[in-house]
């Protein structure tokens, strides 16, 4: 039997449509690999501008935490010239570079989009002045580091006499350190002659009263027993060892 016509003409019409689909997965690996090339290129693009365009470049140095010479070599120690890449500063050799002046405790380098570095620091902060055997005034932070050299001592802040080269070290700034630290301002305003020969011998006087510190060591029990020792109105007292004081 042949086929009605019916059935041809809707065999015929279904016919294109088939090609066209089929057409259509031909080219379809086709535009997904224009479409891949595509985003390669802007992603191309993107990374060129970042990382060889002078429009994200380097113009300005931005120093901040510091002001007048210091500032000025901050910025001389970033050193990287104008026109170099933001996106290529290295941030950490910029701060490595940055912390070898003793003047500064701390900093951080950020990228300030479309061109600026920004330098933050932090400067040291006198903590003591160090008298040294040579008769130099050394300004020390808080941390034990001695940072540079004064003609006299900032207001404010206690004079500590090195009585050797001893008497200079980390451990021994330390030693002097928890002691101004501990002290409460009614006994801090009556010390004077502070005193470091060791990390474990810091002497000062409190009122006429000799006191031999020692070390770093329990420094809020010593100032506990001082005071009670104060009360018997001694002229030596000795809390080096604060288990077993000594006052005479």
């Amino acid at each position: 039997m042949r086929p009605s016509g019916t059935a041809r003409s809707g065999y015929g019409a279904a016919d294109p449509r088939f090609r066209e689909r089929a057409l259509q997965n031909r080219r379809r690996p086709w535009r997904r690999l224009l479409w891949a090339l595509v985003g390669l290129a802007a992603l191309a693009g993107v990374a060129w501008v970042a990382l060889f365009s002078p429009v994200l470049a380097v113009r300005e140095v931005e120093v901040s935490g510091v002001r007048g010479a210091d500032a000025t070599a901050v910025e001389s120690l970033v050193d990287v010239p104008d026109g170099t890449p933001l996106a290529r500063v290295d941030v950490d050799a910029v701060e490595e570079r940055v912390r070898t002046r003793r003047t500064i405790a701390e900093v951080s380098v950020e990228r300030g989009w479309p061109s600026t570095l920004r330098v933050n620091v932090v400067p040291r902060k006198a903590a003591l002045v160090l008298k040294n055997p040579q008769g130099q005034l050394e300004v020390v932070d808080a941390t034990g580091v001695a940072f540079g050299t004064v003609r006299t001592a900032p207001a404010g802040v206690p004079v500590v006499t090195a009585a050797s080269t001893k008497g200079m070290s980390r451990d021994s700034l330390e030693a002097a350190l928890s002691l101004i630290g501990a002290l409460p301002q009614d006994l801090a305003s009556q010390v004077t002659a502070i005193q470091v020969s060791s990390a474990n011998l810091v002497t000062f006087t409190l009122g006429g009263v000799k006191v031999v510190w020692g070390g770093a060591d329990a420094p809020d029990r010593k100032v506990e027993i001082l005071r009670a020792l104060l009360a018997t109105k001694p002229e030596l007292i000795d809390v080096s060892a604060p288990e077993t004081p000594v006052s005479r």
